[in-house]
């Protein structure tokens, strides 16, 4: 009890309600969060004609996950343009990179097995072990390079993988190691680094084993998926002009089906009309899912036919160049 005020902002009258959840039970919490954003607090907005908003720590909360999200983005913009710098490629970067998505299964699966919820100092781990695990990455990747440049990549993967096994994991034990003691202090003071620790700890753990399964087995879907674009680029720059209409034609027509499809879902958040008026079956899936194999099903049938068409160039052209000769 205490004494009557009214409260104003910018001429609103305001009224505050505080309270808070217990931390015991964070799926209650959550819960309750839910309710009170999703059902209580928009019907009595409804009923009574004013407007609320969430502040303190849930406000607070908000705001450090946003300045999280911003870090993350900025981190991963820097990260990649040092490294397309390095390795002097676009595209390279990208394999390095893709290791850090795999390294939420081992901070997923910690925070299991220790009963500890994710929060905002799981956020914090994720940022610190975005640079770590990529080194082991930028380790192997460039030693597969470098052993490719005077033999096959498939042999250059397995020796590469092979040899930087040992340094792998050195760089990854020595972490683990040095934060283990921390993982399993017990006193009051260190239970809110205990996430972050968690994060760090799991998160690098399965990231070893995973930048030398999945890193090498990225590396050769790259080659996979160059192969194809350099033989693109060998048409588009070779005499015959027939092949480069028929490649140049093929790449932008693939072009505008993508759009078509997996662009317009994207953008517009339904399948276009002629999709569903075309394959029925497609209206019973989520709509991204639809386009998508619309669109694989579509350039998989155009390149297959281009293919042809342009074999059968070839060998016409063959055919009648030995005819001259």
């Amino acid at each position: 009890t205490g004494f009557s005020s009214v409260r104003r902002e910018n001429g609103i009258r305001l009224i505050n309600v505080t309270g808070d959840i217990s931390e015991d039970d964070p799926a209650r919490a959550e819960e309750i969060g839910r309710v009170l954003e999703t059902e209580i607090l928009p019907d009595i907005a409804s009923r009574l004609q004013v407007d609320w908003t969430l502040s303190g720590l849930s406000e607070q909360e908000d705001k450090f996950l946003n300045d999280a999200m911003t870090g993350l983005v900025l981190c991963l913009s820097g990260i990649y343009l040092v490294l397309a710098w390095v390795f002097a490629s676009w595209t390279r970067p990208l394999v390095v990179m893709a290791i850090i998505p795999f390294g939420l299964v081992g901070t997923i699966w910690g925070h299991a097995y220790w009963d500890v919820p994710l929060s905002m100092f799981t956020v914090v781990g994720l940022l610190g072990m975005t640079g770590i695990i990529i080194n082991d990455s930028i380790v192997l990747v460039t030693t597969i390079d470098q052993y490719a440049e005077d033999r096959g990549l498939v042999p250059s993967i397995i020796e590469g993988a092979t040899d930087r096994l040992r340094p792998v994991m050195l760089t990854t034990m020595t972490t683990v190691l040095g934060l283990a003691p921390l993982l399993f202090e017990q006193s009051q003071q260190a239970q809110f680094l205990k996430p972050t620790v968690i994060t760090l700890v799991y998160g690098l753990g399965f990231g070893m084993f995973l930048v030398l399964l999945v890193v090498p087995a990225l590396v050769a879907m790259q080659n996979d998926f160059a192969r194809p674009l350099q033989a693109l680029r060998r048409a588009m720059r070779g005499p015959h002009a027939g092949l480069k209409l028929v490649a140049g034609g093929t790449f932008f027509v693939v072009l505008a089906w993508m759009g078509s499809t997996v662009v317009w879902v994207a953008i517009t958040g339904g399948l276009p009309h002629f999709l569903s008026d075309l394959v029925p079956e497609l209206a019973y899936t989520s709509p991204m899912r639809g386009a998508f194999v619309a669109f694989l099903g579509g350039a998989l049938a155009l390149i297959t036919v281009v293919y042809a068409i342009a074999a059968l160039m070839i060998a016409r052209a063959m055919r009648r160049a030995s005819h001259q000769g």
